[in-house]
């Protein structure tokens, strides 16, 4: 051991950029391996994305019980169409304040704690839902369990991202998105069978299950440094690596990298490439990605379907969505180390390029004859009007979704998050993380808001048609600014932003 550490740790040439010697590096390769089957790490990502389930299960809640209120005995509980939208929208208001308090969060409590506090807004939200007496509440309720939703987005990616080996952190990345639509298909498949009021005392269970798990779990080894708590920085790390790896020299390399950004981040520096250009691209890419429309669709998906008049009842068509969309997001997950970043951004774009356009183009050429007598109805009211399909050319909405759902899972959805936690500086992450999350909920809460108002005014072509020009905009952003991280190290990914050198990515 003593030998080994006398060996430097860092070399750079001309043409590329080694974290360790090469001959050091291929034993290194060989142990972490060993790593890789130590399931501790599985189990701390486990724990930390239980969070991202609740998250997915909160965030189209609305989707089989606005229906359900619109139809409700009583006044008090009863929504229409100025109050259904609302319902709707005001989750993701509540995650934009999520987000916002993240950026202090992240940094004074740390990444799992921020995970844990998030339990507290999300368990009284859902209580709130089962005991409804009123708009309020309701409107409450969804307000607290979105704010515990824009805590997780922001802290459960850069948790997972900093506890996880390069060479499954792209795989674990993913795991957030896989449990968050996970939670959606639990959602729509328990509203099958499951008044309102119990799916939101289900949403309960997974909230509790991931604070027992986590309170056994380590911090950041990162954050622990950053705070200058060194033994436990190690024991962190050991306990994630296993104590058969050579996990000294990992710390050793993180405790460099966390040495040169000790300092909080000045005003000054946000000019310096290293720090603005990362927060820039994550920024937008957390706006392109909301503008894509995938929140609108997931919110009023019983209702899209209902309007479109699907052959097959919409509420199995929502569970038929949510079911493709995990498997997509699985399919990513698998090949997202393998494949790389980028080529599936590629693809995730044009899917739902093709899917809008698909969506769109049918609703505007097939409006009368296949819609039958919601027609000309409003898109919330619809939920309440049988389908009457007379043929199966309505398959073409149900089939243009499943797709779009597909290529964002399959890409703008996981990557987008991975890539923030990945990009992000150190001594920037926790606060760029909940600004990137800020940006995103604030999009989704305004386009969730005027989904609806549009459709009733427009049509429901409009904004699919919207969502395509957003998506072949997502394919040129992918090309131009996006860098590929596969394989990478964070200290890599860092120091290809500090100097520019894309042999650091090689």
């Amino acid at each position: 051991m003593e030998s080994r550490d006398r060996e430097p740790l860092v070399r750079k040439t001309s043409s590329s950029y080694h974290t360790f010697p090469e001959s050091t590096a291929r034993r290194l390769d060989k142990e972490y391996l060993r790593s890789l089957h130590n399931k501790r790490l599985y189990l701390a990502v486990f724990a930390a994305v239980l969070g991202n389930f609740s998250f997915g299960f909160a965030l189209v809640y609305p989707s089989p019980v606005i229906p359900a209120l619109e139809a409700h005995p009583s006044p008090a509980l009863r929504l229409d169409q100025h109050t259904a939208p609302w319902f709707g929208s005001v989750f993701t208001l509540g995650a934009a304040a999520g987000g916002l308090s993240t950026m202090l969060l992240n940094d004074c409590l740390g990444r799992k704690l921020s995970i844990m506090f998030s339990a507290l807004p999300s368990a009284l939200g859902y209580a709130l839902l089962a005991g409804a007496q009123g708009l309020w509440m309701l409107l409450l309720g969804r307000v607290l369990t979105g704010y515990a939703g824009g805590v997780t987005s922001a802290s459960i990616p850069v948790y997972i991202s900093e506890i996880s080996h390069p060479g499954v952190r792209g795989m674990l990345g993913a795991c957030p998105q896989i449990m968050a639509v996970l939670g959606s298909l639990v959602l729509y498949a328990l509203g099958l069978v499951l008044d309102w009021r119990w799916l939101a005392v289900a949403g309960e269970v997974p909230v509790l299950a991931m604070v027992l798990l986590l309170s056994f779990m380590p911090n950041s080894p990162r954050f622990l440094l950053s705070q200058g708590k060194e033994e436990e920085a190690l024991g962190s790390l050991c306990w994630l690596r296993g104590e058969d790896t050579d996990y000294a020299r990992e710390y050793e390399q993180i405790k460099d990298s966390v040495r040169k950004q000790s300092r909080r981040v000045s005003c000054a520096e946000l000019k310096d490439p290293f720090l603005y250009k990362p927060i820039l691209i994550s920024g937008l890419m957390r706006f392109l990605q909301q503008l894509s429309g995938v929140t609108c669709i997931l919110v009023y998906l019983q209702p899209i379907f209902k309007k479109t008049s699907v052959i097959l009842k919409a509420e199995y068509d929502a569970a038929l969505v949510g079911l493709v969309r995990l498997s997509a997001v699985a399919i990513a997950a698998v090949s997202m180390d393998k494949a790389g970043r980028k080529i599936l951004l590629f693809v995730s774009a044009g899917v739902m390029l093709v899917s809008n356009l698909t969506m769109g183009l049918y609703i505007h050429f097939e409006p009368a004859s296949h819609n039958g007598t919601v027609a000309n109805t409003t898109l919330a009211s619809s939920a309440n009007h049988p389908a009457e399909p007379t043929n199966y050319i309505t398959l073409i909405p149900l089939l243009a979704t499943m797709f779009f759902i597909m290529g964002y899972a399959m890409g703008w959805g996981p990557i987008t998050w991975l890539l923030m936690s990945e990009i992000l500086p150190l001594k920037a992450r926790g606060v760029a993380s909940g600004l990137c999350v800020l940006v995103s909920w604030l999009t989704a809460f305004t386009l969730t808001q005027f989904f609806l108002p549009v459709v009733n005014a427009f049509g429901l072509e409009v904004p699919f048609l919207f969502f395509a020009v957003i998506s072949a905009g997502n394919i040129l952003f992918t090309g131009c600014c996006v860098p590929e991280t596969k394989g990478r190290s964070l200290e890599q990914i860092e120091a290809f932003f500090r100097t520019g050198r894309r042999s650091f990515l090689r």
